[in-house]
């Protein structure tokens, strides 16, 4: 990480702090991130004080500093409201067209899955998982599909804290087994939901590119079991590929214009 080594007002240093977090693949010491910014480790117990309760960091078990939720919410209301929408809505309205079926993109928030951007289909029966949808990670496709891109050690760990609950009879609450699913989906890059979260709901996802990072959203597809199989939708990874090939140039304009 390039070392930003400027002084300024209070209001600059806090912004320094959450770019400098945002930007981090992983926590950092308090002490580390005094050095980087060239801030006095008193005045950055402080200016983390102040902006804990607040929700822009948290702390880890071992007291080192993550962006918190506010911090995280911030980003996804950007995203969602960026000048480039316009742009990923019109690939998702095509790929739609081409599937038949309401597809969107997914991103990981804590131990969810959210989705961000949606297309419906123009069936009349429809599966109502609007913008803004939580999902659990492990009962989703675009979950077990984001949990593989991190470290194979990282994602045991979540797995065996997390608390899989049944929402359906088809949902895997059996962490072995989900770890033996979450490994063929590391194999294949194709997250799927066999009714695992809604009965009579199947879901595929594919990863949006991010160069040469782990992938940090999907393309997801799902459909009613009465239109289409598990299979079917597996057939149209192609086209969702393609599409996830076009966002991830967006995205790659969207965060260095």
């Amino acid at each position: 990480m390039n070392n930003v080594k400027k002084k300024g007002s209070s209001v600059e240093r806090v912004l320094q702090i959450v770019e400098v977090l945002a930007r981090s693949s992983k926590p950092m010491g308090v002490i580390d991130l005094a050095e980087t910014l060239d801030i006095p480790v008193p005045s950055m117990y402080r200016l983390l004080n102040q902006l804990q309760p607040l929700q822009f960091v948290q702390l880890d078990l071992h007291g080192k500093v993550t962006c918190g939720k506010r911090t995280h919410d911030l980003a996804l209301d950007l995203w969602k409201n960026s000048p480039f929408k316009a742009e990923r809505l019109a690939i998702l309205q095509q790929l739609s067209a081409k599937i038949g079926e309401s597809v969107g993109i997914a991103v990981l928030q804590d131990l969810e899955v959210v989705y961000i951007d949606r297309v419906i289909s123009d069936w009349p029966v429809q599966i109502q998982l609007p913008t803004g949808t939580n999902i659990p990670i492990w009962a989703c496709a675009s979950g077990k599909l984001l949990l593989t891109q991190l470290a194979d050690n990282k994602c045991e760990r979540i797995v065996e804290k997390l608390s899989l609950q049944a929402l359906t009879t088809h949902t895997q609450t059996d962490k072995k087994q989900l770890m033996t699913s979450i490994a063929e989906v590391r194999k294949t890059q194709i997250g799927t939901d066999n009714e695992e979260f809604i009965p009579g709901m199947v879901a595929c996802a594919v990863p949006i590119p991010n160069g040469d990072q782990p992938a940090f959203a999907t393309v997801f597809t799902h459909s009613p079991t009465v239109r289409k199989s598990l299979d079917e939708l597996l057939s149209y990874v192609p086209v969702m590929q393609e599409a996830a090939n076009e966002l991830s140039v967006i995205f790659h304009q969207e965060y260095n214009e």
